[in-house]
């Protein structure tokens, strides 16, 4: 009786645990896919958002390139706001 006790236990809490990570894995990709661009806060730019479908190595690329450009941005904004 006990085994069968822990068995259904175990049974319900791998269910609990399988909708927990459906739910996790289907909001983590929502959004992703909606998102066109992002807004730079402060600059009144965009970024473009990552592609999700390249390998690992565009998608580094495409950060690298993302924070390049913000950096770029910032210093001109740095640089308009030193003139004044």
């Amino acid at each position: 009786m006990r085994g069968l006790f822990g068995l259904v236990g175990l049974v319900v809490v791998l269910a609990i645990v399988g909708i927990i990570a459906k739910k996790q894995l289907s909001t983590t990709r929502a959004p992703a896919a909606a998102l066109q661009q992002v807004p730079i806060s402060g600059t009144g730019a965009s970024a473009p958002v990552i592609n999700p479908t390249g390998n690992v190595r565009e998608q580094s690329q495409q950060v690298q390139q993302q924070l390049q450009e913000i950096a770029r941005q910032r210093a001109q904004q740095s640089m308009g706001e030193a003139e004044k």
